[in-house]
């Protein structure tokens, strides 16, 4: 009984990432654990009424290609951090690297992501191999991701 629960409890924990806190500098450690790797960078919000459509098409390109990297970045606070991951994993992106921005500052993550973002949601920024990125504010088709 006891080894049915420890792989129950391994199980259970590889069912999801865990979010981590996105605090000044967070964005370098991103940038820095994928070195010489493209990826995805998506901010969201649990209050964005288009972030479902978002995390729905990344959700789709996870299932259809499940060697993209999709890191996402809510704006909320790390008090809806399980609300977050239970959305993300309905998505189909429970395994996915997430982040929840927790600066009382927020004006202060976004100019350090991109000191030309005001805000707007869903977005999205595509890094290349050499983390020279393209942004994009909206829902991005399916379509569009699956060409990148």
């Amino acid at each position: 009984m006891k080894y049915f629960l420890l792989l129950l409890a391994m199980l259970s924990g590889a069912a999801h990432a865990e979010t981590r806190f996105f605090t000044p500098g967070s964005l370098q450690t991103i940038l820095a654990d994928r070195a010489g790797k493209p990826f995805i960078l998506s901010l969201w919000s649990n209050a964005c009424a288009h972030c479902p459509a978002e995390l729905k098409n990344l959700g789709e390109l996870a299932r259809k290609h499940p060697g993209v990297d999709i890191v996402l970045v809510a704006t909320d606070t790390p008090d809806e951090a399980q609300q977050l991951e239970k959305l993300a994993q309905s998505y189909g992106l429970g395994k996915t690297e997430q982040w929840v921005f927790a600066d009382p500052q927020p004006e202060k993550l976004r100019f350090e992501i991109d000191r030309r973002w005001y805000g707007e949601l869903p977005r999205t920024y595509f890094f290349n191999a050499k983390h020279r990125r393209e942004g994009h504010s909206g829902v991005i088709p399916l379509e569009r991701l699956e060409s990148w």
